[in-house]
């Protein structure tokens, strides 16, 4: 039977699921779909007099970024998928779950969260990560690992017979699994992701054209003109920076065949991490995958001629889901919406520490 005061809470308050990334996190609520969209960014105020004061959160503090006073600092509290500040992941999720309820008090809307985490995580990282969420103001925190919810989301039938691979490459992490029956058989985490290729990017412009650039420019870069397999109709753009020889501005037009060089390594590195997973996977599951393919999701999944480098280095099918985004929060949203398969995410994570 509920408990009471469960049941009273629940009336009050909203499910959120929420997917903590490295470059963003997303925030989807029971019946009303996603709602939240920001960067994983803080800007602190670490004057003596404000001493590592919060200035702002999110969109706001991704406009900060560079272009801030000495004493104002904007850092992003996750690095490589994992929280590397504490207090200031706390007073992150705070604000995002605030920011759902709106003008209620979150202390009386205490609403149960599902956060989705790297497969590769420890136990002091989990543990941080459901400490985070209770203290800012979650009455229930589970987790589930991201490719299980980027699978969940991107519409697979992980609690079937049949073996579904998902590779998530998301800003600090690259998941790769294979999900069969509601669990993960076989599974890999790298931190090489979508931050990796940005400063492969910075570090070829200044290797190649002695130009210093910022993040921002790399990632641009990556979006417009970045491949992983050579493109039909190569293109080129500007970089804009500072010539670390003149300490001048300069401006350097570079191509897409430029750009795929930068990026070799790291694409390389989840290529491997992709053939090493389906090395390990069992015979039966493997012939499933080459029936069904193996599907990309998170923001690196949208990288120029990925899914075709894939499918030539594994000789499988290899397609980008519908909605390669916001797979893991979709994910941790459809988690929710049904209570028996939140009961057991729970229970398999806390099976997974136990073993552990």
């Amino acid at each position: 039977m509920q408990n009471p005061l469960d049941w009273l809470l629940g009336l009050f308050s909203l499910d959120i699921g929420i997917d903590l990334g490295t470059a963003n996190t997303l925030v989807h609520v029971k019946n009303r779909g996603i709602i939240i969209n920001e960067p994983s960014v803080v800007a602190i105020d670490r004057s003596s007099r404000r001493r590592n004061k919060v200035k702002a959160i999110g969109a706001e503090a991704k406009e900060m970024v560079g272009r801030t006073p000495a004493h104002i600092v904007a850092v992003r509290p996750l690095q490589d998928g994992v929280i590397s500040d504490f207090d200031v992941t706390e007073q992150m999720i705070g604000y995002f779950i605030g920011k759902v309820h709106g003008n209620r008090a979150i202390g009386a809307a205490r609403p149960r969260v599902v956060i989705g985490i790297p497969s590769g995580v420890t136990e002091v990282e989990k543990r941080a990560v459901r400490d985070a969420a209770i203290s800012a103001g979650a009455r229930e925190a589970g987790l589930v690992e991201e490719p299980m919810a980027a699978a969940i989301g991107a519409g697979l039938p992980v609690t079937e017979s049949v073996g579904s691979m998902i590779v998530d490459i998301g800003g600090g992490t690259t998941e790769v699994a294979v999900i069969s029956l509601g669990g993960i058989v076989v599974s890999r985490s790298i931190r090489v992701a979508g931050d990796e290729m940005n400063e492969d990017i910075i570090n070829y412009a200044r290797q190649k054209y002695n130009l210093l650039i910022g993040e921002r420019m790399a990632e641009r870069a990556k979006i417009e003109i970045g491949s992983a397999y050579p493109l039909e109709r190569e293109r080129t753009m500007i970089l804009r920076g500072r010539n670390l020889i003149t300490g001048l501005p300069e401006a350097v037009e570079v191509s897409s065949v430029e750009i795929r060089e930068a990026l070799s390594s790291s694409v390389q590195v989840i290529v491997d991490a992709v053939k090493a997973t389906l090395d390990e996977t069992p015979p039966e599951l493997v012939a499933d995958l080459m029936e069904y393919g193996i599907v990309l999701a998170g923001g690196g999944a949208l990288l120029q001629g990925l899914a075709q480098r894939l499918q030539d280095e594994t000789r499988m099918h290899v397609y980008v889901a519908d909605n390669p985004l916001t797979a893991v929060v979709m994910g941790t949203g459809m988690i929710l919406e049904k209570p028996e398969f939140y009961r057991e995410t729970l229970t398999s994570m806390q099976r997974k520490s136990t073993i552990r």
